[in-house]
């Protein structure tokens, strides 16, 4: 990697995390201009209420980027749980989406410790800890 390259490298990643930004931004405002009587609709569709559903919007799109990593650390096949368990599996990319654990979380993940101690924190745990072997290796 040349010197050139490094700086550009991370000037991108801080032009990307802007225009993440300012999406998300974007995606607020149209929430926030949407009438109460369509947004409790969506909400209802996707079987929450409009409060859940606007405090997930708020998290942002990577807000449930743990739980797949999570997943594959406990040796569960998404994709099956995908299949098998749909909204389950929604369910609990909302409760990741909402986490407050999200720094024990990424610790963990990044050590390879995340199986040994999900359970401390995770308010997946309790699903994960139920589900049967069709979605377990």
């Amino acid at each position: 990697m040349t010197v050139q390259e490094k700086p550009y490298s991370a000037v991108g990643r801080v032009v990307d995390s802007f225009g993440e930004w300012l999406k998300h931004r974007r995606e607020l405002r149209e929430m926030r201009e949407m009438d109460a009587a369509n947004f409790s609709q969506i909400a209802g569709e996707l079987r929450m209420t409009s409060a859940d559903l606007e405090a997930l919007v708020r998290q942002g799109p990577h807000a449930a980027d743990e739980l797949p990593k999570m997943l594959t650390a406990l040796g569960i096949d998404q994709d099956a749980l995908a299949r098998t368990e749909p909204l389950v599996l929604r369910d609990m990319e909302r409760v990741c989406a909402m986490c407050s654990h999200k720094r024990q979380c990424d610790r963990d993940l990044a050590a390879g410790t995340a199986a040994a101690h999900y359970e401390e924190y995770c308010g997946n745990a309790p699903t994960i800890d139920g589900l049967g072997p069709r979605v377990n290796p």
